[in-house]
């Protein structure tokens, strides 16, 4: 045995992260950025937990498991782009530029200016030709008590919701319809009726709180697996750390009558392997944690319980792979529909016809509909709204249902976790842990970046 593969077998790490999703490899990535030898292990045969990409048998080509966008404001994801060499993965906006076609059709475009925000969201709400006059008074409205922070960080009742929140700032249903529904649903995965407002809110004071780009979009050019999680991997390759798939981890203590003997750091299971590390971060699903920990201490009840007990909600992606180019838009928003958003990805994979991805956020209300019945009514809302694709024929379709996509953000859902546990050692990383975000990305590598910086504190 060589004196690498000895190492190995007496768990010889600086640090243990479980959970290959962008939580977990920001994690990774920071630690091995600071010189720790890290481990990484992923249950599933691929890394990306929700967000990657698998290959269509009949196309050939990489498909998202549901299609992801980014914000200017998502700092923590641009520095962990930038860390493993994958920042020109992503394409950023200069400005906020958005195309809508409402339920009648009507094609516009709201384009932002560069000014400071939320001045920018505003001039270009004032000129965006698919509001009225009273819709433009209402955001002007929004844009005061947004400026005043007001909206994002006080007053807000308990069991609040979006739609309540839309309606104590006067937003007219137009304005809704076309900018705070899309927003909101994209951004919390529930439908404004159910997710609680505290959320939106914090997500707004991001996007409209720093600079002018922060609004902005950022879409991938590659399939995410290859966006983000294999150049990950190899960052975390060349420093010296390892990447395990398929390999379902578990967490195990040294109890003493229910409790954790102090200074003992945690004991990592791989199929019969045990690992020891000073450092251990889990960073799976909160409907996976309990899975990952082997007779837990006392001290980690709470949050298990905690983990166990919150809702999911669901994300429905329909692929459709047409005979022709059937528009021009990268991205286009689909306000009052069942699918909201269209993704063309002939930009991904350099097509000469149509690859569609349409996105249904929030989707409880279709997720146990059959393929056929999705397809259906992807390609009928595809028809309505784009008439270019009225004449062309779909070669493929693909539906994709990500079940428990994100967590619910409903009043009344059970507190969301610290980073740091009560075991020395141990933390939490995921889009679910408490960092005020909703389930994005952002907030997935932020808390990866905050369990790893306190471990390393």
């Amino acid at each position: 045995m060589t004196p690498r593969l000895a190492a190995l077998a007496r768990g010889d790490y600086d640090a243990i992260v479980i959970g290959g999703g962008f939580a977990g490899l920001a994690a990774a990535t920071l630690l091995g950025e600071q010189g720790a030898r890290v481990l990484v292990l992923e249950a599933r045969p691929a890394l990306g937990g929700r967000a990657t990409a698998f290959t269509d048998p009949a196309t050939g080509e990489r498909v998202d498991n549901g299609q992801h966008v980014l914000l200017g404001c998502y700092r923590d994801t641009f520095r962990f782009l930038d860390r493993i060499g994958a920042a020109d993965h992503v394409q950023v906006q200069d400005r906020l530029t958005i195309d809508m076609i409402d339920r009648d059709g009507r094609a516009s475009r709201l384009s932002c200016p560069s000014l400071p925000p939320p001045f920018n969201l505003l001039g270009g709400l004032v000129t965006w030709s698919a509001l009225g006059w009273r819709d433009r008074l209402a955001a002007i409205r929004l844009g005061r008590a947004l400026t005043a922070r007001r909206a994002c960080h006080e007053g807000l009742p308990d069991g609040e919701t979006v739609r309540d929140w839309l309606v104590r700032h006067h937003q007219t249903p137009r304005l809704v319809e076309m900018l705070w529904e899309p927003l909101a649903v994209a951004a919390l995965n529930q439908p404004i009726e159910v997710a609680a407002a505290a959320p939106f809110t914090r997500a707004l004071s991001e996007m409209l709180g720093g600079r002018p780009r922060d609004a902005s979009l950022a879409l991938p050019l590659k399939p995410l697996d290859e966006m983000y999680a294999l150049p990950a991997r190899a960052y975390i390759e060349s420093r010296d750390g390892e990447v395990r798939i398929n390999s379902p981890a578990r967490i195990q203590f040294n109890n003493t009558g229910g409790a954790h003997r102090q200074g003992s750091p945690p004991r990592v299971t791989v199929r019969e392997q045990v690992l020891t590390a000073s450092i251990v971060i889990s960073a799976v699903p909160w409907f996976a944690l309990s899975e990952v920990f082997i007779d837990p201490p006392e001290s980690m009840l709470a949050t298990l319980e905690a983990a166990d007990s919150t809702e999911a909600s669901p994300i429905v992606t329909v692929n459709l792979w047409f005979d022709r180019i059937v528009t021009d838009q990268v991205l286009v928003g689909l306000p009052g529909r069942t699918m909201q958003w269209v993704f063309d990805k002939r930009r991904v994979f350099g097509e000469q016809a149509s690859h569609l991805s349409l996105v249904s956020s929030g989707a409880g209300a279709i997720v146990a509909l059959t393929n056929e019945a999705l397809i259906e009514l992807a390609t009928r809302e595809v028809e309505d709204a784009i008439p270019a694709a009225r004449g062309a024929s779909v070669r493929r379709a693909v539906v994709v249902r990500e079940k428990r996509a994100t967590f619910s953000v409903a009043p009344g859902q059970p507190p969301r976790p610290q980073t740091r546990t009560p075991i020395p050692g141990l933390f939490l990383a995921g889009d679910w842990i408490d960092t005020g975000l909703p389930a994005t990305i952002e907030g997935a590598v932020r808390s990866g970046h905050e369990a790893a910086t306190l471990a390393l504190s």
